[in-house]
């Protein structure tokens, strides 16, 4: 199954395959990720953020402190270089876009005569892709559980070090580190391929993409500022029962200018390992992808399992369930919304056609369901999974 979404939870033994795409090992990740050697390694320096309107605590002035926001709206620039480099290198064919349509052009223009590392090294980089095809889905998501590049940039070295062996560590929580990465990049050549992204990366960051990101912070202040009003206001509330009931009680919603309507997400089931990311509308009037792709993302937790449930054998080795989950994502969006907060459902399934490269004339709900086809048996069980999980059951 397509490697969307990494659950740091335990999981039910009979939950599909794409529930379980990290050992469970890599729960001591969350502790490891957080230590001063990671950050001394590679500087220390924390992550370039902009400002952000659900940072909660107390207005100027007040004495009284506000409450942290649920779900608060954030940035991080290292997320969304990690993300770069793959849109940069990987040819996104999927239905519904993981990188926004045409980045990779837009970035290209911006860099003009700029040459660094990723460009240099791009067909290595892409060669390697193309011979483990896993590993252009698979580490996409390393990067979540990470403060910063700093921290991620040591973690690599430690890792390299250590020939991704875990019990070269010199201590418990480096060696849930160095396992962590081992999943995804177990042999040499994959470990090599880090090395050289990272770098890369680095040299991309100095001589373009900070500059980028910055001023793209700049430009869409506005927009943040009304997906923030739309998510905080209508949307979280209305999925804030589904949220609960799914061990997603509070996280992180990342907007990244680098992905389309597929979001990348981890789950945890605490604040601090809850992040989904989401697209970064480019201006105030598109504010509400925001809220349709967090939709997508949070349905995500249930489609992966209610597909594996419903396909045989034959169907798995065929390919078919892949593509079912992708369409039970969009699907289960748009009953997770019709059902909390229907006056968003249009357009929802106005966005996803859109993202699909669908028209969006007439009816948009019937059109979506038509786009995205499902056998009624998944279909079925989808909508009561939403209904069960919305009824604490």
């Amino acid at each position: 199954m397509p490697a969307r979404m990494i659950d740091l939870r335990p999981q039910h033994p009979t939950a599909a395959p794409a529930r379980r795409l990290l050992p469970l090992v890599r729960l001591a990740l969350a502790g490891a990720l957080a230590l001063p050697l990671l950050a001394a390694c590679g500087g220390g320096a924390a992550p370039e953020t902009a400002p952000t309107p659900s940072t909660g605590g107390a207005a100027s002035g007040s004495a009284t402190p506000q409450p942290a926001a649920v779900w608060p709206l954030r940035t991080r620039e290292h997320v969304d270089l990690w993300l770069h480099g793959f849109a940069m290198l990987v040819d996104d064919t999927a239905q519904v876009p993981i990188f926004r349509r045409g980045y990779r052009a837009a970035a290209q223009a911006a860099k003009g005569n700029t040459t660094t590392q990723l460009d240099a090294e791009r067909d290595r980089l892409r060669q390697r892709l193309a011979t483990n095809p896993r590993l252009a889905l698979g580490a996409q998501f390393v990067v979540m559980p990470f403060a910063s590049w700093d921290e991620l940039k040591g973690a690599a070295n430690v890792f390299a070090q250590a020939g991704g062996d875990p019990q070269r560590a010199s201590d418990q929580r480096t060696a849930a580190m160095i396992a962590f990465l081992a999943g995804t990049f177990p042999t040499a050549a994959d470990r090599e391929w880090l090395r050289l992204f990272v770098n890369a990366l680095d040299d991309e960051s100095t001589r373009f993409f900070h500059r980028y990101w910055m001023d793209a912070q700049r430009d869409r202040s506005p927009a943040l500022a009304a997906a923030d009003t739309m998510w905080q206001r209508v949307a979280r509330p209305a999925l804030q029962r589904f949220l609960n009931n799914t061990q997603q009680r509070d996280g992180e919603l990342l907007l990244s200018i680098v992905l389309g309507g597929e979001g990348r997400t981890q789950t945890g089931g605490t604040r601090t390992s809850n992040l989904v990311t989401v697209g970064f509308p480019a201006s105030a009037a598109d504010a509400a992808e925001v809220s349709y792709a967090a939709a997508h993302e949070v349905a995500g937790t249930i489609a992966g399992s209610v597909v594996g449930d419903n396909v045989t054998p034959n169907e798995q080795r065929a390919g078919l369930a892949d593509r079912y989950v992708s369409a039970a994502q969009v699907r289960g969006g748009l009953i997770l919304l019709q059902k909390t907060a229907p006056s968003l459902a249009a357009g929802y399934a106005r966005f996803y056609l859109r993202e699909a490269g669908r028209s969006a004339t007439g009816d948009p709900v019937a059109a979506l369901v038509a786009a995205f086809p499902l056998p009624s048996a998944i279909a079925d069980a989808l909508t009561r999974q939403i209904d069960i999980t919305l009824g604490g059951i």
